[in-house]
């Protein structure tokens, strides 16, 4: 036989050699305990991971939410700086209320009577172009008796924001109370929920407040208990200000054995508090009150304020029994089983003591015109 046909006839054996799986019965203790613990880890992983710990048998949907907040509380406050004052919350909830979030005002500073004019920059201020308080006119003036600044055209007298009073001006607002009124939709199974639950009353609403222990479904919160909860205390933060997320979780489930979609809340700090890395710490921002003097002269009150912003976030998904995502996830993860006898194998060719033999009888060439031997069951005796 020539060499090409002797290449032709191998590339044919191995293009249609047929293969069929061979049993062994190996008698051994330690195999079928590998074996058999293999299979058990499988079962497991299917069983308590794939379906307790991820549910893979339920179609999921993602959760569409709409929040609004009401702010409600009073305060009064008597210092040096300032005339004795009575707020509301039309004075200390700036900007207006929006959804998602809200901004209540705990500490200012106060630069009143500004007019468009020119003056002497504040001595304060660093001697860089982007940082002084308006235009710069190119002449010097006494900022004092021994100190000469640049004269700017801007609304005099300047903002001296370094005189942020130490302990927060309106610190009564640790007693104000939110009430957010959360509506959420799961579309895929028309599913529609209030964190107002059915069995809430107005009256019930007029007199509760929220408490993890007796009160755990009331949706009004005081603000004193969010930033506790959060792990802050409410009058230092309330000094420079800062950012608080109210979480809520709407995670349901909603196979007919659980059933129960209930809203879940929880509080943390949200902005950087890094004793560290303290640079600009806390939240703030301007805005102004404009009027005019019977003279006709714009007048502006600039007001730096410092508060505390509550975001709310929602998130949430809802889950329930699908036929599917059932077969699907089942039949991907008992597919694993077919790495039990993997498994069993290498422990035969690598830990036991008579593994070459194992693997002599692991594979068997039959010729089309033999007759296979009979192999004694002595031969597999471990």
């Amino acid at each position: 036989m020539s060499k090409t046909a002797g290449c032709c006839q191998s590339c044919l054996h191995y293009v249609f050699d047929y293969e069929t799986p061979k049993t062994l019965v190996i008698p051994s203790i330690r195999v079928g305990c590998v074996f058999r613990f293999t299979q058990l880890l499988v079962v497991l992983y299917v069983v308590g991971y794939v379906c307790v710990v991820q549910k893979a048998y339920q179609e999921t949907d993602s959760v569409i939410s709409t929040v609004t907040t009401k702010v409600k509380g009073f305060a009064f406050t008597n210092t040096s700086d300032m005339d004795p004052r009575f707020w509301d919350v039309a004075d200390y909830v700036i900007p207006p209320q929006g959804d998602h979030s809200f901004f209540v005002l705990t500490n200012m500073v106060v630069t009143p009577l500004q007019t468009q004019s020119r003056c002497p920059e504040t001595v304060q201020k660093t001697f860089i172009f982007i940082f002084y308080s308006g235009i710069l006119t190119g002449l010097c003036e006494n900022y004092s008796t021994t100190v000469r600044t640049c004269e700017v055209l801007s609304w005099c007298p300047l903002e001296i924001d370094t005189k942020l009073p130490e302990q927060a001006l309106l610190a009564a607002a640790e007693n104000f109370t939110v009430l957010i009124k959360n509506s959420v939709t799961y579309p895929k199974f028309n599913l529609h929920r209030r964190n107002i639950l059915p069995h809430i009353n107005s009256s019930y609403l007029k007199r509760c407040e929220f408490s993890r222990t007796t009160d755990p479904d009331c949706p009004i919160f005081r603000l004193k208990h969010i930033v506790s909860e959060a792990g802050e205390d409410f009058q230092d933060m309330a000094v420079k200000g800062g950012i608080l997320g109210i979480i809520i979780d709407w995670s349901c489930d909603l196979d007919w054995w659980a059933g129960k979609c209930y809203p879940k809340y929880s509080f943390r700090r949200l902005d950087n508090k890094n004793p560290v890395n303290n640079v600009a710490p806390g939240y703030n921002f301007r805005f102004a009150k404009y009027y005019k003097t019977p003279d006709g002269v714009e007048t502006r009150t600039l007001i730096k304020a410092y508060g505390i912003r509550f975001d709310v976030i929602v998130f949430g998904t809802a889950g329930k029994f699908g036929i599917v995502p059932t077969i699907v996830n089942l039949g991907a993860a008992l597919s694993f089983l077919s790495l039990v006898p993997v498994v069993s194998d290498w422990f035969m060719l690598t830990c036991m003591k008579k593994r070459d033999l194992y693997s002599r009888h692991k594979v068997t060439y039959l010729n089309e015109d033999a007759e296979a031997e009979p192999v004694s069951d002595s031969s597999f005796t471990f």
